[in-house]
């Protein structure tokens, strides 16, 4: 899902989904700076012990940070928001294929839901940049780049499915400094999985990500990649369960839960 235009993005949680529930629809990176981000996942009760599974199975890249009751659409971490209209755009599944990308999604809403918030590596990017790592895709404007990799997830039940990365470009004499800073937050995917040779994952070619959008590689510069919460979507296309709905790969909800909860 291609960005579009935003103004300056809200540093307020609660502004940023206010502004996401009135229709702007934009990567989250580089929203809330301090605050935690997350991925979503939402299944039907019948297949809520098996997602649960698969995220204790393969925490790198799924650690669950929240899961609601079923039918409910408020998670302890933000007690106000709604999974209904909070997040900037979303994805909904049927057999494993994508039917819908809506804004919202009150119309597929029922009482038989639970919903699973998955830690974000967005989170640790605040503290990424206040170490004086640029980050090209918040200074694109653009959205984080994502691959599938030949890597397999732990499966659970019926669920199983290749693990997703996200991608930075990092200076070679600064990736030792990103590992430090993003191995402090296990909870939201922790330090990398693979630093250099996409090959050894199976990307082919890194200009063409499987999610988000591709950025270039400077002279001096090394992919970096860390273990991401679009992994479940890996799952749902591999699977094929009946019925889903996420968010769209870079349109994270914005919790009310500083970064350093989240710290060690």
């Amino acid at each position: 899902m291609p960005s579009t235009p935003t103004a300056t993005p809200s540093a307020d949680p609660a502004e940023a989904r206010a502004r996401f529930r009135d229709g702007e629809r934009t990567p989250t990176a580089g929203w809330a700076p301090g605050y935690a981000q997350a991925n979503l996942i939402i299944v039907p009760r019948d297949y809520a012990y098996e997602t649960l599974l698969f995220g204790q199975r393969n925490p790198k890249p799924c650690p669950i940070i929240d899961v609601t009751d079923a039918g409910s659409p408020h998670p302890s971490v933000a007690p106000n928001a709604d999974l209904r209209v909070d997040l900037p755009a979303y994805r909904v599944w049927r057999d494993g294929e994508l039917v819908d990308e809506p804004a919202e999604i009150t119309r597929y809403w029922s009482d038989d839901l639970v919903s699973f918030l998955i830690g974000c590596s967005f989170t640790f990017e605040t503290p990424l940049v206040a170490a004086g790592l640029e980050l090209r895709h918040i200074a694109e404007g653009g959205n984080v780049s994502m691959y599938r990799t030949n890597r397999p997830c732990r499966p659970a039940g019926r669920l199983s499915g290749p693990m997703v990365v996200s991608m930075r470009p990092i200076p070679a004499d600064r990736v030792a400094d990103a590992v430090r800073i993003s191995g402090r937050f296990p909870s939201v995917h922790g330090a990398p999985v693979h630093v250099g040779a996409p090959e050894a994952l199976g990307i082919a070619d890194l200009s063409v990500p499987d999610f988000g959008d591709p950025v270039d590689i400077r002279d001096g510069e090394v992919p970096v990649f860390w273990a991401c919460g679009v992994t479940p979507q890996a799952a749902i296309m591999a699977s094929r369960p009946p019925f889903a709905i996420t968010h769209a790969p870079g349109y994270m909800f914005v919790t009310d839960m500083p970064d350093h909860v989240y710290a060690v």
